[in-house]
Order: C-alpha cells, then structure tokens, then sequence
C-alpha cells in the first residue's frame, strides 16, 4: 500500500495504478523527505514531478508544506488516479489544519517534452524541488532531453532528483545541471542534482 507518509496528510493512503507505474518504495521515499528536510524542509516551495504516476512524491511534498505542485503524466488513466489523490491528500490538509489553504495542485496530462517546452521561463518563480521518476525502459537520450528541457525552469538553489534503475547508467547532465550526489537502494538509484 502507498501512503502519505508525513505532515499534514500523513498516513493517508493513496490510489495506485493498477498497471503501467512503478510506485517509489516507502524506504525510498522516506530516503528522498529525508534529505529534502535535511536541506531545510519544503514549507513554501513549488515542486514539478515529472512521469507522476499516482503522484506520490509531489503529494508528500504538499503534505509536508509545499505551496504548489505540478503533476505531470501522459497516461490518462494514471493521470486520473493522482487526480482524484490530489483531492484526497488537499481535503485532508485543508481538515488537519483547520480550514487553512493547503498547496495548489495540479496534473497536467500530457507527455514530459511537451509539457516543459511549453512553459515560459520566469526568473525567480522556477521549480523548487523536481522528481524525475521515468520508467526504467525510457532511453537515457529522452532522459537527457527533459533534463536539458528542465534546466530554465528551476529556481537557483533547487534540487532535482532522478530515480533510476541501479542497473542504469548516470543521467547525461547538461550545462546547468550539476551532479551532487548518488545513493542507491537496492534495485533503485537516487541522483540528486543541482543547478550548475
């Protein structure tokens, strides 16, 4: 079972696709809030998740303070499910916290290219926080795509996170994106990046 694991949802359980994701182990997402906490938490910050899946990932980040969160998931059906997660984890915010705003959520159903493509580079308002959460079988080219897509959206002192199989090689960073660290969990590699 997928659940919230912190802040204001915590404990809540989320739907997951019944085929075509590959939900983030508990163990590593208490691994990726861990870190992300250590570097000053995520009160205030505007998180991009990219290949979404249920949308475990941006939701924990909003449970745990993060003002808006993008979605972004081209399967319809899985879109769907984080949807209808995005209310479920809102309304629980909104209820913990007596009535307060909970972030803004929102799922953008499309494919990761175009989505980032399209969006205009606005000095200062960049991603705070990116989880790069592609299926194992996508190229290491796509992936380098949307990694050098990615770069004028992000704010100064983000962090940006790409989940790979421990098999896979290291993402192919472009100028502006700068490798920090790498940590691996069993099957599953965490890359964590900064702007250069």
């Amino acid at each position: 079972m997928t659940r919230i694991i912190a802040g204001a949802a915590g404990s809540l359980a989320l739907t997951v696709p019944r085929s075509g994701t590959r939900p983030t182990s508990d163990r590593v997402r208490e691994a990726i809030f861990s870190a992300l906490e250590a570097r000053g938490g995520l009160e205030g910050l505007r998180v991009l998740d990219l290949y979404a899946g249920s949308g475990a990932l941006a939701l924990e980040a909003v449970s745990r303070g993060a003002v808006e969160a993008v979605l972004v998931e081209k399967n319809a059906a899985a879109a769907r499910i984080a949807r209808q997660n995005a209310g479920t984890v809102t309304a629980a915010i909104a209820k913990s916290r007596r009535g307060s705003t909970p972030g803004r959520v929102t799922v953008a159903v499309q494919a990761v290219q175009p989505y980032l493509r399209a969006q205009p580079s606005v000095p200062g308002a960049g991603f705070d926080v990116v989880f790069i959460d592609p299926p194992y079988e996508q190229s290491e080219e796509e992936l380098a795509e949307a990694l050098t897509a990615l770069v004028p959206l992000l704010a100064d002192e983000a962090s940006v996170l790409v989940e790979r199989s421990s098999r896979s090689p290291e993402p192919a960073w472009p100028a502006g994106i700068a490798l920090d660290r790498r940590k691996s969990y069993g099957e599953t590699t965490l890359w964590w990046a900064v702007p250069a």
